[in-house]
């Protein structure tokens, strides 16, 4: 049996935490191929080491002198060393990449000496080979992961080696130019190497104990999911739910290979298990509750739409014409309504209204702004009758005002539209009558 096992920066950020981690990996020697972040907070008001990269970076670039920011990161690296009791010195690394700052190589690298130097400690400490993910994640010439090239190369590379450690965040185009995943990009690391060596399971260890039903800073102390598809979580996380980078669903997903959310702290605690499909039922109706605020809705009314072939294209080409994107489509035999960004539609506002009214010659064309969208989502509501009536009493009970309703075909998920100033009694309401009522 093969793991591969992700540890996030606040489980690698003092010597406590490694040594936390150490004993998670010599626990089961299955635990073969350890992805890790760089050192993240080691309290409420620290700065993450990637952040401080970054101005390093930032600083060089303006041609201000940098040295005593990174003799800054180069201690707390150095104060995780002689907290585990290691013989390394990073010397040498850090000089490399003053001197290479000093040419201006792009952020991308500097942000990426986070995790590689944090995968030299790691190594070391563990007795693992250390492996430069530069070498085995390459990147096309338009920012992609080339998914064949990089699957070979890792497959070469870790046939070789029964234990081994992989920076995350960060792989390079075929001249070696270093490129970074967005923030959080460790997790997909974690999920092309899990990919590629056809592990068995691929362990996201982080500092919460699974993915939560709800976000714990509405609902007070939020049930954990036992068990989520990647449908589901994939709909969570749209919504803007976050405990897994997206893009890192893909590669496993392909190889049909289960994620596993654990706790570094509360490693007795089973986490959440991320799957392609399961037999097992939802402990309740719904699975999780997930929603952003901060949205726009531009509602086009017209007789016999429905009949007019090309009407909706016409209306998005409007709204494409303008570089703006929608976040929602909700639609009925005489109307369609558009939920976008407000923040991004109020600049070109009166531009896509009169778009419109060249395009399609509405009958009525109305606006609503300060909207919220929440998702309602969960496979047991397929197997589940009233489950939207069940939404309309709690929100009625709650006295929140539901201004667009709408069921997707697969019965997976239920988006509801409130006023933001709802935001938070909705998803209080909701989590109320299909978790709290259950307990």
């Amino acid at each position: 049996m093969k793991k591969v096992v992700k540890f996030g920066g606040s489980s690698l950020a003092s010597p406590e935490q490694f040594r936390k981690v150490g004993k998670i990996i010599k626990e089961e020697d299955t635990r073969r191929y350890v992805i890790p972040s760089a050192p993240g907070k080691r309290y409420a008001k620290d700065i993450k080491v990637t952040d401080m990269l970054y101005q390093c970076y930032d600083m060089a670039e303006r041609g201000e002198a940098f040295e005593a920011l990174l003799n800054k990161i180069q201690d707390r690296y150095e104060e995780i060393i002689q907290g585990l009791g290691l013989e390394l010195s990073l010397q040498e690394e850090f000089r490399v990449i003053a001197e290479t700052l000093k040419k201006k190589p792009g952020r991308d690298y500097a942000a990426s000496r986070g995790e590689y130097l944090n995968g030299r400690v790691l190594a070391e400490y563990l007795g693992f080979a250390f492996v430069d993910a530069a070498e085995i994640i390459l990147f096309r010439e338009d920012g992609i992961v080339d998914m064949d090239q990089t699957g070979e190369m890792i497959r070469n590379c870790l046939s070789q080696k029964e234990y081994a450690v992989i920076p995350g965040f960060y792989g390079a185009f075929k001249d070696g130019t270093i490129k970074t995943f967005s923030r959080g990009g460790s997790d997909v690391t974690g999920s092309l190497v899990a990919g590629a060596i056809y592990a068995d399971m691929y362990e996201n260890w982080t500092d919460v104990s699974g993915f939560l039903v709800a976000d714990p800073r509405i609902i007070n102390n939020p049930e954990v999911i036992e068990t989520i598809t990647y449908r589901e979580l994939r709909e969570l996380a749209y919504m803007g739910a976050s405990v897994l980078h997206e893009e890192a669903i893909f590669p496993v997903r392909r190889a049909g290979i289960p994620i596993n959310i654990r706790n570094t702290n509360m490693p007795e605690e089973k986490g959440t298990m991320i799957v392609e499909s399961t037999c097992r039922k939802s402990k309740y109706t719904i699975t999780g509750i997930a929603g952003k605020k901060g949205f726009a809705s531009i509602n086009v009314d017209k007789d016999l739409m429905n009949s007019e072939i090309g009407f909706c294209r016409r209306v998005l080409s409007v709204f494409e014409d303008n570089g703006l994107s929608f976040e929602h489509m909700p639609s009925g035999i005489d109307t369609m309504t558009i939920f976008v960004n407000q923040s991004e539609f109020e600049e070109k506002e009166q531009q896509v209204i009169s778009g419109i009214h060249r395009a399609v010659q509405p009958d009525v064309l109305e606006m609503e702004s300060d909207l919220a969208l929440i998702a309602v989502v969960g496979r047991g509501m397929r197997e589940t009758r009233g489950t939207a009536g069940r939404i309309f009493s709690a929100l009625a009970h709650a006295r929140v005002n539901v201004k667009m309703i709408d069921q997707g075909s697969s019965e997976l998920n239920v988006i509801i539209g409130v006023k933001n100033r709802d935001f938070e009694t909705a998803i209080q309401a909701i989590y109320d009558i299909f978790v709290t009522a259950r307990l």
